[in-house]
C-alpha cells in the first residue's frame, strides 16, 4: 500500500525541530532532505545535526554535489534509506555498497531532465527510485505528471523496486500520483504548512489507501 511520508528540510537546527515535532506523533515514516549549498542553491541542517524520534523510520534525501562524506555520518545512525541523486559525482556502486553493508536501504532520485535510462545499469543494486518533480532545496513543488512514463520503464526492468515521488503532493492530486504506481508519496508544505497537520496526513494517507486498494 502506498505511504505518506511527511518531508522534513530546515535552514536551522530550531526550524528543523519544530518540523519534526509538527509530526513526531502520527508519522511512521519520514523524509530528511538535505542540502550542501551547490546541488542546492539553499542549504539546510547538516548531516550531523539530522536526529529523528525512536519509532519513526527516516530517509535521507541527500541533494549534494559530492555526497560520500554526509553517508558515512549518516549511515553511524542507521536510518531505514539514504538517497542520492543520480546527477551528483561520486561512485553510485560504491554508495550501494557501503549502505548494504550496514544494512542500510538505497536509493536513487532523478530530476525531471534525468531519464530512467540513464541509470539502468544500477536497478540491480538500489532499492529505491525517487522521481524528482519539486524544487531543490525548498518546498512548493509541481506535481509534472509527465513524469509517470518513468514509473513503466523503471517497473519494466525492476518491478518489485520502490517507487517514490516528491514534489507538489496534495488532497487534489495524490490519488492519480497512488494510482499510477507510486510507493513512497513524500509530502512537505502541504503537512507542513498546515493548520492541522495531523489531520492533513490522515487525509493524504486515507486517499492514497483507498486509490491503493483498488
Amino acid at each position: 500500500m502506498p505511504v505518506v511520508c511527511p518531508a522534513i528540510l530546515a535552514a536551522d537546527p530550531q526550524q528543523y525541530r519544530e518540523q519534526i515535532e509538527k509530526v513526531a506523533g502520527f508519522a511512521q515514516r519520514i523524509q530528511i532532505d538535505l542540502t550542501d549549498g551547490v546541488f542546492a542553491n539553499n542549504q539546510t541542517i547538516s548531516p550531523e545535526e539530522a536526529w529523528w524520534p525512536v519509532g519513526i523510520k527516516p530517509d535521507f534525501h541527500l541533494m549534494y554535489q559530492r555526497p560520500d562524506a554526509a553517508i558515512h555520518t549518516i549511515l553511524e545512525h542507521q536510518p531505514n534509506m539514504v538517497i542520492v541523486h543520480s546527477e551528483a559525482d561520486g561512485n553510485f556502486e560504491s554508495f550501494a555498497s557501503l549502505c548494504h553493508r550496514q544494512g542500510v536501504k538505497i536509493g536513487v532520485a532523478l530530476l525531471q531532465r534525468t531519464s530512467v535510462e540513464s541509470v539502468l545499469s544500477a536497478l540491480d543494486k538500489v532499492d529505491h527510485i525517487l522521481i524528482f518533480s519539486g524544487s531543490l532545496g525548498s518546498y512548493g513543488g509541481h506535481a509534472n505528471f509527465d513524469l509517470l512514463n518513468k514509473i513503466d520503464i523503471i517497473k519494466h526492468h525492476q518491478p518489485n523496486i520502490e517507487i517514490g515521488w516528491d514534489g507538489g503532493i496534495n488532497d487534489q492530486n495524490i490519488s492519480n500520483l497512488a494510482s499510477a504506481g507510486i510507493d513512497v508519496l513524500n509530502v512537505g508544505g502541504f503537512i507542513q504548512n498546515s493548520d492541522n497537520p495531523e489531520h492533513t496526513y490522515k487525509v493524504l494517507q486515507r486517499i492514497a489507501d483507498e486509490t491503493g486498494s483498488t
